[in-house]
């Protein structure tokens, strides 16, 4: 059986400054067991509850359910970072992934569950958040291996974690 795959449709970075809209970059690198190198609110996070590094790195979001959320709201597309992920993915069910790693470009990713979302949801469109119930909300994921990705890269499911 095929592997599931899918694309990088777009990558970014959460900046400093919470609330604030994140930045596009055509390319990323990520580091083993801290995330995003320039990702202000994941990269090299501690729990507050474990005092460990924190295991929500990178944060996932397929455009396909982006698009049926807008078209539900009776709204514009979404516009790429919007959603306040840092991948955007295209043609790969995320939440088939739970549980599985994930190569996108070169960097291995653990995908360790389903993203809550927020506030800042609703702020974007009333009734956003409800809308992202499992499975239509994105991930969220652990860098295992340190790599490389960029705009239109694959992403392929690599199955069950280990």
């Amino acid at each position: 059986m095929k592997p599931a795959s899918g694309k990088v449709a777009s990558l970014h970075l959460h900046p400093a400054l919470s609330g604030t809209p994140l930045s596009a970059v055509a390319h990323v690198k990520a580091v083993a067991s801290k995330g995003i190198v320039g990702d202000q609110r994941y990269f090299a996070r501690i729990s507050r509850r474990t005092r460990q590094p924190s295991r929500r790195q990178v944060t996932l979001i397929e455009r396909e359910v982006l698009a049926r959320h807008a078209a539900t709201l009776h709204r514009h597309p979404f516009q790429p970072g919007e959603a306040r992920a840092n991948i955007e993915t295209e043609g790969i069910d995320l939440a088939a992934t739970v549980g599985h790693n994930l190569r996108v470009g070169s960097i291995l990713l653990d995908v360790i569950e389903h993203r809550e979302p927020c506030a800042k949801m609703d702020a974007l469109e009333p009734g956003l958040r409800n809308l992202m119930t499992p499975p239509c909300q994105g991930v969220i994921a652990t860098v295992i291996e340190s790599g490389e990705a960029s705009v239109g890269d694959l992403i392929i499911d690599c199955g069950p974690s280990s």
